[in-house]
Parts: C-alpha cells; sequence; structure tokens
C-alpha cells in the first residue's frame, strides 16, 4: 500500500521568488533520493504542478535546503535546487538571490541562528558557489520583522528590508569573471559578453536581434524565433564558460540588453533560459552591473554612465528596477550588495507519496 510522508516545511517568498525551505536534516542525505522527493513534493514535471506545492513557473518551482554550516566563517549552509516544473529535472547548478533573501529569517526561525538584537547577521555558505553572504535581518524584539517600509518592484506592498551583501562571487561558478578571457566574442554572428558574478550570464545587445529591448515577456516568449536563436547562442556560450553542455542545465542565463529608459544603468529582458523572467534575478543583476563596468564589454557599450566605487545603481526590467551596489578592486568585483525582502507564507508539514 502506498502511503505518504510528511516532512517539515516552510514555504516563503524570497525576493521576487517563492519557494519551499527545509531543514537539510529533514530530507534525504542521498541527492538522488532527496530530488525524487522534491519532485514529488513540487509537483513535476506537470506544467501546472497540479498535484504538488509549485506554482507553475520557475520563478515559484524551488527549494532552499538549510542547515549548520560546514565553514568557520558562516553560520549556515544554503543549497538552492531550481525544480523544473513541466520536467522531472532538480538542477544545483546555479544559485538565487531571490531565495537566499529567506535564508536569513528561515535560519533565525529554526533557532539556527540566534537573536542578536535589533539587527541579526546571518552568514551564509552558498553551496552551489562556495560563495559567502552575509544578510542582515531586522528581529526586534526576538522575532523577525516581516512588515517594514521597503519595497522592492515585482513584489506587492512594503515589507522589512533584508540586506544582502556577497563575496567572492566573481567567477564562482565559471572559474573567472569572464570566463573566455575575453570582454566579447561572437557567437553565431552576434557579440556577446561571457560573465559570471554569481550567476553566469551571457549578455547580448537586443538590437542585434531586431528588437528593443523594451519587450514584454509575453511577447518575447511567443517569438519563437528569437527563442530559438538565443538557445542555439547559448548552448555554444556553455562550453566556453567552462560549463559544459548546458542543454539540460538552467545555466547560463541569457540577458537581453538596451540603453536605459528609467535613469538606470541599462535595461534588461532575461531569460532564465527557457522563460523571461518577469524582473531578473538578484545575482543575475549583480553580474550585469558588473558587466557595466568592465570596459569593453557589450554591457558596458549600451549602459548610462556609471561612476563610484563601490558603483550603486538601478538595473532596469520589466517589473520596475533593481538597485544593486558593486565595489570593484583591480578590475574585479569583491562585494555585491542588495536589498531585498523576504515574507513567511505557511509553516507546517507537506505531504508526498513514498
Amino acid at each position: 500500500m502506498t502511503r505518504q510522508i510528511a516532512i517539515p516545511c516552510m514555504q516563503m517568498r524570497g525576493g521576487t521568488s517563492k519557494g519551499a525551505y527545509f531543514l537539510a536534516s529533514d530530507l534525504p542525505r542521498d541527492p538522488a533520493a532527496r530530488d525524487a522527493l522534491l519532485l514529488k513534493i513540487m509537483g513535476s514535471p506537470d506544467p501546472k504542478q497540479i498535484d504538488g506545492i509549485g506554482g507553475a513557473h520557475p520563478l515559484t518551482s524551488k527549494v532552499a535546503v538549510v542547515g549548520p554550516s560546514s565553514r568557520n566563517d558562516c553560520d549556515v549552509d544554503y543549497l538552492f535546487l531550481q525544480v523544473v516544473p513541466d520536467k522531472p529535472i532538480v538542477s544545483d547548478q546555479q544559485n538565487c538571490g531571490n531565495i537566499l533573501a529567506g535564508i536569513g529569517p528561515f535560519a533565525v526561525e529554526r533557532g539556527l541562528v540566534p537573536v542578536a538584537g535589533e539587527l541579526t547577521t546571518v552568514r551564509v555558505h552558498m553551496v552551489n558557489s562556495a560563495a559567502r553572504a552575509d544578510l542582515v535581518v531586522e528581529t526586534p524584539q526576538g522575532e523577525v520583522a516581516y512588515e517594514g517600509d521597503a519595497m522592492i518592484d515585482g513584489v506587492p506592498g512594503h515589507h522589512a528590508p533584508v540586506v544582502q551583501n556577497y563575496f567572492d562571487t566573481a567567477g564562482s561558478q565559471c572559474g573567472a569573471l569572464l570566463p573566455s578571457g575575453n570582454a566579447v566574442d561572437v557567437i553565431d554572428g552576434v557579440s556577446v559578453t561571457l560573465i559570471d558574478n554569481g550567476m553566469p550570464n551571457v549578455i547580448l545587445k537586443a538590437a542585434d536581434f531586431g528588437i528593443t529591448g523594451y519587450e514584454t515577456p509575453a511577447e518575447l516568449e511567443e517569438n519563437q524565433a528569437l527563442k530559438q536563436r538565443i538557445e542555439a547562442i547559448r548552448l555554444k556560450a556553455g562550453a566556453m564558460m567552462n560549463l559544459g553542455d548546458v542543454a539540460s542545465k538552467t545555466v547560463p542565463k541569457m540577458c537581453l540588453v538596451a540603453p536605459p529608459r528609467n535613469g538606470g544603468a541599462i535595461a534588461t529582458r532575461s531569460f532564465i533560459p527557457q522563460r523571461v523572467h518577469e524582473t531578473i534575478g538578484v545575482l543575475a543583476a549583480a553580474t550585469v552591473l558588473a558587466a557595466c563596468l568592465v570596459p569593453g564589454t557589450v554591457a558596458a557599450e549600451v549602459s548610462g554612465a556609471l561612476s563610484g566605487n563601490p558603483c550603486r545603481a538601478d538595473i532596469e526590467h520589466p517589473g520596475g528596477a533593481l538597485t544593486v551596489e558593486v565595489e570593484m578592486r583591480d578590475g574585479q568585483p569583491v562585494r555585491s550588495g542588495i536589498i531585498r525582502t523576504a515574507r513567511k507564507l505557511f509553516d507546517g508539514t507537506v505531504f508526498a507519496l513514498a
């Protein structure tokens, strides 16, 4: 007789994403067994994820696995897993800075990190890339605050801010900020910048594809010829970025850029990689701003004037803009800072067929 197993789970909105947060100790240690269980929990493979808690979109089909850190300089380990809605794929090939926004609150809620006062800093080892991020969480009166005055585009309302500071992200997944060694490469006749400041990205000028770069995500997703051309470039870029065969991987992301329209550094349309992001990923935005600051890149060619070190600028996206701060040293980003918000949606037990 088939039985259901119960797993403690907290669902949270982190930034402009939504995911299921688990303690590592509550999931199987074997990666294959863990992934098989998560597919059942999220309801994949099924475009609607009707038999699970996934939200039928890559942005709402995410998982965070959290436990005590294996590093002396961090408090918790955070493994991000992207569960593909319509395929039996669970990918650990990328970070997620949006889901990261919920890691600090989750760690405090689960007792992994004690409250330190009005503000609590949670030092996070991002297992996917072996990088570190410090999260500053508001903890007045001894508990996590979710209400506040911070607002981020792509999320309605105001919430308590979560300050994210990233370290050691340059080349974290590709081995170098510019893994090909070039500011610009040419793939299929298109000039591209291959770059990794925490999220492997292929940056391309929208104008090179005969579009403006200001189209809506729906308009871009309906353009099958564009999507096929971008995917063909992505498959070739993967090998050049030391990522190997990326046909079944969720990296690199593909980012079409255009001159800014609303006072930001640059306008973006991000493919993640087959669907079009409603906004832009946190680490993708940090990577794009780093590209704007490296002379000779595709992004630097079309971006607005930038100054300051650290440089703070808005990365424009379909839902508005994301403010990013990047500090450079010797031509390399050494810190990226972003303000996000998070909210606990439910805390309880999720069931899956054994």
